[in-house]
């Protein structure tokens, strides 16, 4: 079995082979390390705020500390006098300078096919505050310590008003509404499928059973902070910002529409981003009120976050709640799946929630099954807390732990064996490409296969001992299995461009505009470029964003990093050997129809010559003869797999320890098994974290947010998955040129049912049908208790 067996215990194991897309890896061997490792490990790294300008001035953010309030004053006078401050800036600078709102997203309809009730976010509060946190001022001052003592010098005077901290508050009768032309809070009823053929399926079941989820309030927590250093050049009306993002191009056309300046006057720079997870994609207030600031004094202005500041001026993630039935004849053959679901926006639209909340759960909510009628209602509703954006899956997790657990709980409620369901309901391998009940195409898959390889892998089998072991131990044990697909993004931009530039020595530079923030773009981009010609990966480098290059393209997001950019580089690889073929036979002395490119080298009979070799002899020519684009155009994919997680509970402490997890994932072909690995123990570790801790809290009363710090914010540490298997199942797909299909989300997607599965499996035996994340100790010994 070509599987990789890790414990987290920092030993190196030997791992398969990388090839290159086309050539999947068959052969073990050990890995080459990642090109950025080096410099990232011995403190070389260059994220945002080790940048530094000459005279420069920093910047610290005035927020509100209540939820709802008007400001009936803002007095600053006594801040500009401070010492060491520049100037301070209002909303007054903002309207000033004719910046707009924070970006609100895609542009939704409801199920009446009226537009939603959109209310962006301004740059600093206009009049009002909605949720702690909010910008209200910017003081800039001559160094960090300045601007943040002479902010304690506003004068604030508040009208307080009532707030609502959750869903069920801002829907209920009589709560306050929190914008003028948002009746009920409600910003959009969205509809997805077909209600009426749903209400068929339900109306001949035999069996139907309804399950709900919460995916609760998550804070993303990268590990760099926000940052940004904003340049302005008076004479040209050029800005350059540093800035952690996750695609230069989104970022500035995001800066260029919020600041209205012409894209083309901005440069965006970003070495190294340290994670991102959605929430570096676009624009937050500070970055163009640093624009403004630095215009304004002509001078560098930058602004560093505080941890415990960005819990409450960054993006949060998750807050959903799917309420899913499903219906099943007397075979339990799935007839008909619905949910009925509410989003938690926060105080604004911002970005992608509302996408989130409606298009994104739709598009796979049948998830790996035969189903004949989906339909899904969801409520979007504004709440006096930070608002919701994109986070690790944007959604696609929470539609698959819905639609898992759901599955999980009909068979358990109607006595059925959930592996037997599961493969009676499957999409067949041969049914593809498969357009499913909301009109999603999916184009390949072996969802079966890839289950039959998990179970193997996990030993399922063998667990009934292993259960009845934990019960001579006095323990409650669980297992579960999860069989999710998810979406990978199509992207924004018409194309995916890549650019290649070669020196004298033989060396290559990759040029694209999408920058990594942990993916390892420097080496799953060289690994394309080096095996595809046959050159060492130590002459291959990769640098996002270069203006220089004015490519077009996406960043990354949706998992789509590899099959778009990569794809471009593949596409790349054959136009460098189709470019050097008659530079090769000039060389070789042959005719160009005579040359091949076989084992990483040109070839003409017993003749050969390599394209390093070749790179150094037409050296010289400007630009070098070698040097040239690649792009691709690819569609949505569709990763897939079956995660099996196992937890052992310990019915005196509500200890839950995750004993063992087992991963099969479908990636499509995979072009570094080491970068797949740390990205699926990556994104299952975000999910662990989810199901085990991590939870943002607000006070139902004041709207204020208790976890508000590390202190209470409970992160996923190392011991909390201490064992994990993986191995893939690829089935490549034909939509793009390396048949890769995407892993970002993978690890999130399938770990939240599967650990999830796992808890109820071992609950329901004490008469326990549902139980929200997260699964915390005192919260697993208490219900415990009470049954």
């Amino acid at each position: 079995m070509n599987a990789v067996d890790q414990g987290l215990d920092n030993k190196p194991a030997t791992q398969p082979a990388t090839q290159p897309a086309f050539q999947p890896s068959t052969q073990p061997s050990l890995m080459p390390s990642r090109h950025e490792d080096l410099r990232l490990v011995s403190g070389h790294g260059k994220y945002t705020s080790d940048w530094n300008l000459p005279n420069q001035v920093y910047a610290h953010v005035i927020r509100s500390d209540r939820p709802h309030a008007r400001i009936r004053s803002l007095d600053v006078s006594a801040v500009r006098s401070a010492l060491g401050v520049l100037t301070v800036l209002t909303i007054d600078d903002v309207k000033a300078a004719g910046a707009k709102t924070v970006p609100t997203g895609a542009s939704l309809t409801d199920k009446h096919n009226q537009p939603q009730k959109i209310a962006g976010m301004p740059l600093l509060a206009d009049g009002k505050v909605l949720f702690v946190g909010q910008p209200i001022a910017m003081v800039v001052a001559e160094s960090v310590r300045a601007a943040q003592d002479a902010a304690e010098l506003a004068q604030i005077d508040y009208d307080d008003l009532p707030a609502v901290a959750s869903v069920a508050q801002a829907f209920a009768e009589h709560a306050v509404q929190l914008h003028e032309r948002v009746p009920g809070n409600l910003s959009l009823e969205f509809e997805a499928g077909d209600a009426a053929a749903a209400q068929a399926g339900f109306d001949v079941a035999r069996y139907a059973t309804r399950h709900c989820i919460h995916s609760q309030r998550l804070v993303g927590a990268p590990m760099e902070l926000r940052a940004s250093l904003v340049d302005f050049d008076a004479a040209t009306g050029h800005y350059r910002v540093y800035t952690p993002t996750q695609g230069m191009l989104g970022m500035r056309a995001s800066l260029a529409g919020v600041a209205g300046v012409p894209a083309a006057d901005i440069e965006v720079i970003a070495q190294d981003v340290g994670g991102s997870f959605g929430l570096r994609g676009g624009t937050y207030p500070e970055q163009v009120l640093l624009m403004i600031a630095a215009k304004k004094l002509g001078r560098p202005a930058k602004w560093t976050a505080t941890r415990s500041e960005l819990f409450v001026g960054e993006w949060h993630g998750r807050a959903l709640t799917l309420d899913g039935e499903i219906a099943l004849d007397e075979h339990g053959r799935i007839l008909a799946i619905r949910f009925n679901d509410t989003v938690d926006l926060g105080a604004y639209t911002c970005y992608w929630g509302s996408f989130i909340g409606s298009k994104n759960i739709a598009v796979t909510m049948g998830g790996v099954y035969r189903v004949p009628a989906l339909y899904m209602s969801s409520k979007l509703a504004f709440t006096n807390t930070v608002p919701v954006s994109a986070y690790r899956g944007a959604g696609r997790p929470d539609i698959a732990f819905a639609i898992e657990t759901l599955i999980d709980a009909a068979a358990a409620e109607h006595d059925f064996d959930p592996i037997a369901l599961r493969r009676k309901n499957f999409i067949p391998k041969d049914a593809f490409p498969y357009q499913t009940a909301n009109v999603t195409v999916y184009d390949c898959g072996d969802f079966e296969g890839v289950m039959n390889k998990a179970l193997k892998l996990a030993d399922y089998d063998g667990f009934a001992a292993r259960r009845a072991d934990s019960a001579l131990r006095g323990k409650l044990r669980g297992i579960g299995v999860a069989c999710y697909l998810e979406a990978s993004g199509g992207g924004g931009a018409p194309k995916d461009q890549v650019s290649c530039r070669w020196d004298k020595d033989g060396k290559v530079s990759l040029f694209g505009v999408t920058g990594p923030s942990g993916q390892g773009h420097e080496t799953s981009f060289a690994e394309i470029v080096a095996r595809g010609l046959g050159i060492a990966l130590d002459d291959v480098r990769y640098r996002a964003s270069d203006p220089k290059e004015m490519l077009i393209g996406n960043g990354t997001g949706g998992s789509r990093s590899l099959y778009g950019a990569g794809s471009a580089f593949k596409v790349l690889v054959d136009r460098v050997i189709e470019r050097a073929v008659p530079l090769a036979a000039q060389a070789l002395g042959v005719a160009a129809s005579d040359v091949t490119f076989q084992d990483a080298a040109f070839r003409a009979g017993d003749r050969s010559l390599g394209v390093s070799e070749l790179a150094r002899r037409v050296a010289g020519a400007s630009p070098h003869p070698l040097d040239c684009d690649g792009d691709s155009l690819s569609g949505v994919t569709y990763p897939n797999g079956c995660h099996i997680a196992e937890i052992e509970i310990d019915r005196q402490t509500g200890v839950t320890e995750l004993t063992d997890y087992s991963a099969v994932d479908d990636l499509g072909n995979v072009i570094s098994r080491q970068l797949v690995i740390g990205q699926v123990h990556g994104g299952v570790m975000q999910g662990v974290g989810q199901a085990f801790g991590e939870h943002a809290i607000y006070d139902e009363t004041s709207a204020q947010l208790l976890t508000g710090s590390f202190m209470d914010y409970v992160m996923p540490r190392v011991g909390w998955m201490n064992r994990i298997r993986w191995d893939d199942h690829p089935v490549p797909t034909a939509l793009n040129a390396l048949g890769a299909k995407g892993v970002g989300e993978s690890g999130c997607s399938g770990s939240l049912p599967a650990i999830s599965n796992a808890m109820l499996n071992a609950l329901r035996p004490l008469g326990i049908k549902s139980f929200d994340m997260p699964f915390t100790p005192a919260r697993v010994w208490a219900l415990v208790k009470e049954h």
